[in-house]
């Protein structure tokens, strides 16, 4: 498990660099800060609340994972993780019913 952890991290740290470079290699007033290298979002703007919330608690996104608000990688929707909670508890009340 702790070689997993480790290949994570280095695969995070490499994207982080990709990104870094890529931005990098574009003129000043073209460099946005996030984008995707390959599949994976990054994003080195600061955050702001308008972000966290959307990335973080988020109701009208039936996303679970989105684009993480500062860094590399993907965000956890709460509200999506409590609809699900909600909705399997709901199954359980019907089954035991």
């Amino acid at each position: 498990m702790k070689a997993l952890w480790g290949l994570v991290r280095l695969v995070v740290l490499l994207v982080a660099v990709q990104a870094i470079r890529e931005q990098l290699s574009l003129p000043p007033e073209e460099r946005t800060w996030f984008g995707r290298i390959g599949p994976v979002p990054y994003d080195f703007r600061i955050p702001t609340l308008e972000r966290l919330q959307s990335a973080y608690w988020n109701p009208d996104d039936d996303r679970l994972f989105s684009d993480r608000v500062f860094g590399v990688g993907w965000a956890v929707n709460f509200a999506q993780i409590l609809r699900i909670v909600r909705e399997l508890q709901e199954q359980q009340r019907q089954m035991s019913a």
